[in-house]
């Protein structure tokens, strides 16, 4: 809509936006179709100016916080988790750009590490949902749900309770 290219700084997006806005404000005609239809082109245009403002503010991020594809996050979160690294894993996998099933499960995992079971089992049953016939989801949510349920009886919570108050830990 702007028509640009996507290598473009915020000054060019910026000149671009005017531009296009200067020949298609609505205040330049003076039929209702005309009118009409220059609002339309300007919702339009705004949209287009926001997607490329974002964009190009991306692109400014350090590599560490820009977005990864899905399967590169999964595999980066997966190989932290296995160094026992479960928050740099979940930081990591808020990096990807789409959410799939693999995404989903490696959510899970890590949430399991973290002890967040709650939340593990709310992420393998969205995993089950993608992909029904997958079981090690399946396997992944009936774990989840059952370490929730432990760490919920009193047992378990004795068993927190005297987790953390181990010599040496400072959580």
């Amino acid at each position: 809509m702007l028509g640009i290219g996507p290598t473009l700084d915020m000054e060019e997006v910026r000149r671009a936006y005017h531009r296009k806005a200067k020949a298609c404000h609505p205040d330049q005609f003076t039929d209702e179709k005309e009118i009409a239809w220059a609002h339309q082109q300007m919702v339009h245009l705004n949209q287009a100016y926001e997607e490329a403002v974002h964009l190009v503010e991306t692109r400014a991020v350090s590599p560490y916080q820009q977005m990864l594809s899905c399967e590169d996050a999964v595999e980066l979160s997966r190989r932290l988790l296995t160094q026992g690294e479960p928050e740099r894993a979940l930081r990591q996998l808020m990096r990807a750009d789409t959410k799939n099933a693999s995404w989903y499960d490696a959510q899970g995992q890590v949430m399991m590490a973290l002890e967040q079971y709650d939340t593990a089992e709310q992420s393998y049953r969205r995993a089950v949902r993608m992909d029904p016939e997958n079981i090690r989801y399946r396997r992944g949510a009936l774990d989840a749900h059952t370490a929730a349920k432990n760490a919920a009886s009193l047992q378990g919570r004795v068993r927190k309770l005297l987790h953390l108050k181990k010599p040496g830990r400072h959580e």
